[in-house]
């Protein structure tokens, strides 16, 4: 039986990259991606409970779908950003730019001291998008989402799918398993620089 048919939707494009800045809002073609974004999404045959990461650029892509369907976007803290290790802001992107070419076992056996339980950290992301009951559409990022295709996929690599700023995934859970229903639009070869800004 179906139990949900979930959306997902990597924020729109950040004013700022990963390793400028701990939570920028959007630059100005993000807002115009968030605006995209929503008209395709309104065109669903009726409006969706919304979720969204807490961090700026998730919550400011959520909000014209949110405003169209006339809901509250629900705060989703387990669909966050990957937590960073303690380093500075230009060390966290050298570390990403590394763990995105990556395992998930080797992330976690290279982590600066002090780091984050990532397999801890993945596990909670996929349980919590396994216990969804029902349709809707989740604002969240690069990685997450590749945690959640992944699964689908069975791949323990980090980095599976490659969705661009704004793009729209479709899964569906159907009794704790995770199944692909449609790839979103991809970064393009030429556009691997985007990714650091997540």
């Amino acid at each position: 039986m179906l139990l949900a048919t979930l959306y997902l939707v990597r924020h729109a494009k950040p004013a700022s990259t990963y390793g400028d800045s701990v939570d920028p809002g959007l630059d100005e073609t993000g807002r115009t991606q968030a605006v995209q974004a929503a008209a395709e999404l309104k065109q669903l045959p009726h409006p969706l409970p919304v979720y969204t990461s807490p961090l700026r650029r998730c919550r400011e892509t959520a909000l014209p779908l949110a405003e169209t369907w006339g809901v509250q976007p629900i705060v989703f803290p387990e669909i966050g950003e990957i937590p960073s290790p303690p380093l500075g802001l230009k060390e966290r992107q050298e570390w990403l730019r590394q763990a995105m070419a990556s395992d998930w076992a080797h992330l976690q056996s290279s982590a600066p001291t002090g780091s984050p339980d990532y397999g801890a950290w993945r596990e909670s992301l996929l349980a919590a998008v396994r216990a969804m009951a029902g349709d809707a559409v989740i604002f969240s990022h690069f990685i997450a989402i590749n945690v959640v295709i992944g699964a689908a996929k069975q791949s323990e690599q980090v980095i599976s799918f490659r969705p661009d700023h704004a793009s729209i995934t479709a899964i569906e859970v159907r009794d704790g398993t995770i199944a692909i229903k449609a790839l979103g639009r991809e970064v393009g070869s030429g556009e691997a620089s985007v990714m650091l800004g997540r």
